[in-house]
């Protein structure tokens, strides 16, 4: 089994272990026409390039994509970043490895997250609400999809179980923004928390890798979702068509603008407020996975990509303590105080 993960890797460490192809090509150099066969390798801690110069002809033809992959070589920092040249790659058996290994997962119990998804479900008051979602998280298709999806491919809550975990965290901001604004109707806005991505189910593909499904490649999450929604409504009688057009607009405007792929510009409070709490909780889950990505004991973090920004570790500014009062003896008695009046003088 996978005894040395990516993130533990260090400069000349020799490395037998196994690994997830992301993805594989043979490169020429233009200068010394030299070839060699370049691969990305993951495991659940992160991704590594990986370089075979010799002999690798053979290697190429026996593995693939999303392969997990046994291989032997050595750690260097090249660029200053580290990776590996590699001098053996063989094909693994599905007996040799666990595959929990080789893709992140959330840290949250996903069965708990599950049963508080269920629950804020249950407690809505509009009853037509509480039947649409009900059909959908209930579905036994669409449950172990729903368990399993992450939320997005880098940008946040990139791991196994992350769509789950972001949908339930964002219902907790929901309801506080809730007591705080008493004019919003919870049942709508809960609808649209729980429905707005729910298309991500089919738009990515998890099972070994992440990547995108040819649908998702050709339609995207939001036109999955709302078909996979729209069949839902339609499956319940009488379901009321005013709350149905108000749900479909809260999937189809959630990304709160065209530059950002919403097909419509959210356009009614609930629209508005749950933009703003996908986005800020879509930016604390990336801020929160550079904070604790490796250099942590470093002030500023590397550069995040979907932020477009290094973030500063505050922690060291927040610990600082405040100076002491010197402590004065019992005979030492004040100055007395001068006015501004007498400075001048």
């Amino acid at each position: 089994m996978k005894a040395q993960f990516i993130a533990d890797l260090k400069d000349g460490q020799n490395v037998t272990s196994y690994f997830l192809i992301v993805s594989k090509e043979v490169r020429t150099s233009s200068r010394t026409g030299k070839s060699w066969l370049q691969l990305e390798l993951s495991d659940r801690t992160g991704r590594i390039d990986g370089k075979m110069w010799d002999n690798f002809a053979d290697a190429d033809a026996r593995f693939g994509r999303d392969d997990v992959v046994r291989v032997q070589g050595r750690a260097k920092i090249y660029n200053e970043q580290i990776e590996l040249t590699l001098e053996q790659i063989l094909p693994a058996r599905e007996d040799e490895y666990d595959l929990a290994d080789f893709l992140p997962h959330t840290k949250e119990d996903v069965e708990q997250l599950y049963a508080r998804l269920r629950e804020a479900i249950a407690g809505a008051k509009n009853p037509w609400v509480t039947q649409l979602l009900a059909s959908v998280v209930d579905d036994t298709a669409v449950v172990p999809k729903l368990k399993r999806a992450p939320a997005a491919m880098t940008m946040h809550h990139a791991y196994l179980g992350g769509l789950l975990e972001h949908i339930v965290s964002v219902i907790g901001l929901m309801d506080k923004v809730v007591d705080h604004y008493p004019g919003l109707d919870r049942g709508l806005l809960l609808a649209g928390v729980v429905l707005h991505d729910i298309g991500k189910i089919e738009e990515l593909n998890y099972t070994r890798g992440f990547g995108y499904t040819t649908e998702g490649h050709l339609l995207g999450h939001i036109a999955m979702g709302l078909t996979l929604v729209r069949r839902k409504i339609e499956a319940i009688p009488d379901f009321p068509q005013p709350l149905a057009v108000l749900i479909e607009h809260l999937i189809l405007s959630h990304h709160g603008s065209h530059e950002f792929g919403s097909p419509q510009l959210p356009q009614f409070r609930e629209a508005v407020v749950l933009h703003y709490l996908d986005d800020l909780d879509s930016k604390m889950a990336a801020m929160r996975a550079t904070l604790e990505s490796a250099g942590g004991e470093d002030e500023w973090t590397e550069r995040n990509p979907s932020l477009r920004r290094q973030l500063l570790r505050t922690d060291d500014f927040l610990s600082a303590e405040p100076p002491k009062k010197k402590q004065e003896g019992p005979q030492a008695k004040a100055a007395p105080a001068q006015s501004s009046f007498a400075l001048k003088k």
